[in-house]
């Protein structure tokens, strides 16, 4: 007879114990209707992940744990693996937790701690040793945590040489630009190597500028997924496997007692289709705001609206994130703001179906100029005129914010934020960047994924020059290189830590390399002072791309 498991896909929230545990049992009774086994839960499902430093506060590990054995008593003929804090002779362990008719069958530690990226487990975790094989209806099966299934000599392959047929994977892995691919083609290896069947659990849902996509899935022994969650959504996945007692070594294997659940129900295979490339990004930035916004306590949000392309695709992800009367956005012109980007800002809003403000800033631009007229005497007009408009527009935003609680969305993008093109205190103003790891390019190529879906972005904002509108005639390629010239640099620069020279070996103009690196060097200081935004890169700025301010290094 088969045996059924079940990965719960759920979104856990930092802190958040009680109501953790509330989803968890949530699952399990939905595990339990469908007869399911086995049921497993993400890393750190409890605490949710990553707890960061709330894990130094004793307090915290204590009501993670008290959580857990109250969880445990409620658990009934069905196996629960659930990732948890435990705490050992004052050492902390990332942890799942195996439960089973009210109490906990066994407790297995993390082994592999990764401590690169956006991971920083050697602050808080000991690396633990045991991993656990279980013996249940006629199988053998073995626990681990994230990093354990992605090394060869790791924890999978000793719990299969000891007789696990399935191996139970729970994780945070968060999500960037290809991770589902890359995390299928690792566990495809483990595998077909090790001949089991894995069952990969992931946590889903955002945590400040970390998304988890979910994508759970479960692969058999020749590497072919037999099941596969969808992504981005809470959900329960149900699998039959074919049982086996392939036991065989001499490790120790906990025998976990059951009883005949007679006829289970039948049930269709659940395989969701992958997503395309842009299709995953969006639902990947969606994710990312509407879990900050609803976490943080935010009801509606403000942008402001320019006409251009970057405050377009934010206000289309905002408004089918949070629902068009969520959304507000402002259009906020001078005396260089085209009519044309007053047509196209108003068209898009109505397309969207989102408040539309106009508040106009010609007045308070003027009365600036005239209070810093004595100071700035004898000088020509620059860049100091031009950041006073952003920052009146910032203002505006911000007050827009305090008066009716509104989230401020800022509307940068990756390409610009790398070289300061973006003005602290002005468009840099905010509660939460959407764009904050999105290229240019990439932005033009959602423009044209939400437009194929229904087109509601004017089709002037995507072919008309990108434009600060802070200055007459003003074009971005006027102060930067193209924007597919641009990204390509930064990429190299920025994604693989590639130097000045090995940049130019690739292809690029050296009088531009030299430009761009030495824009982003020098606007470290802005990027430290900018709101949180979603990671969709594998080097986000921020967690993953720490870079010191003061550095007189140069690659």
């Amino acid at each position: 007879m088969a045996i059924r498991i079940g990965i719960g896909q759920i979104n856990a929230t930092v802190g958040d114990i009680g109501g953790n545990c509330k989803k968890i049992l949530s699952c399990v009774e939905k595990a339990l209707s469908y007869r399911v086994d086995i049921v497993s839960f993400p890393e750190l499902a409890v605490t949710g992940y990553p707890p960061e430093d709330l894990l130094l506060k004793p307090k915290f590990v204590r009501d993670n744990i008290n959580a857990l054995s109250s969880l445990q008593k409620k658990i009934r003929d069905i196996i629960v693996v659930a990732g948890f804090v435990d705490s050992k002779n004052g050492l902390l362990y990332n942890s799942a937790a195996v439960l089973h008719n009210g109490k906990k069958i066994a407790v297995c530690h993390k082994t592999l701690l990764p401590n690169y990226g956006v991971f920083d487990e050697k602050r808080y975790f000991s690396p633990g040793q045991n991993t656990g094989i279980f013996r249940f209806h006629g199988i053998s099966f073995g626990v681990n945590i994230c990093e354990d299934i992605w090394h060869n000599s790791g924890p999978a392959k000793e719990q299969s040489d000891a007789g696990a047929r399935l191996l139970v994977n729970i994780n945070a892995s968060p999500y960037h630009r290809g991770k589902t691919t890359q995390r299928e083609k690792i566990v495809k290896k483990q595998c077909v190597a090790n001949g089991v069947f894995i069952c990969y659990t992931n946590m889903v849902g955002g945590q400040d500028e970390l998304v988890f996509d979910g994508s759970s899935f479960i692969m058999d022994g020749g590497g072919k997924v037999v099941g596969r969650a969808e992504s981005f959504k809470e959900t329960l996945l149900v699998c039959d496997i074919p049982d086996a007692d392939c036991t065989k070594g001499k490790r120790k294997i906990i025998s976990i007692p059951h009883k005949s659940a007679g006829e289970k129900p039948r049930i269709s295979p659940q395989k969701h289709r992958k997503l395309t490339d842009e299709e995953e990004v969006y639902l990947g930035l969606m994710a990312g705001l509407r879990d900050y916004a609803a976490k943080n306590g935010f009801r509606k949000t403000v942008l402001g609206l320019s006409g251009g392309i970057d405050s377009a695709i934010v206000a289309a992800i905002a408004a089918d994130t949070l629902g068009a009367e969520n959304v507000a956005g402002v259009f906020m012109p001078s005396r260089y703001s085209s009519k044309e980007s007053g047509e196209d800002a108003l068209k898009l809003a109505e397309n969207l179906g989102i408040e539309f403000l106009e508040i106009p800033i010609e007045n308070i631009f003027d009365s600036c100029l005239e209070t810093l007229s004595s100071v700035f005497s004898g000088m020509n007009q620059d860049i100091t005129e031009e950041n006073l408009q952003a920052r009146i527009r910032g203002n505006t935003v911000m007050a827009l914010s305090n008066k009716f609680g509104w989230l401020v969305l800022t509307t940068g993008n990756k390409s610009e934020i790398s070289v300061g093109y973006a003005t602290l205190y002005g468009d840099m103003a905010g509660g939460f960047a959407v764009l904050k790891d999105v290229y240019k390019t990439l932005v033009y190529k959602l423009a044209e994924y939400r437009n194929s879906v229904s087109p509601v972005i004017p089709s002037r904002i995507l072919t008309k020059p990108p434009s600060a509108e802070l200055r007459p005639n003003q074009k971005d390629q006027d102060t930067l290189p193209p924007y597919e010239i641009l990204d390509g640099i930064l990429k190299e620069y920025i994604e693989k830590d590639k130097s000045y020279s090995q940049i130019i070996s690739a292809g690029f103009k050296a009088e531009t390399v030299k430009k761009v690196i030495g824009l982003v060097d020098r606007s470290e200081y802005k990027r430290r002072q900018a709101p949180p935004g979603v990671k969709i890169t594998p080097k986000a700025f921020g967690r993953d791309r720490r870079m010191p301010i003061t550095n007189r290094y140069t690659l």
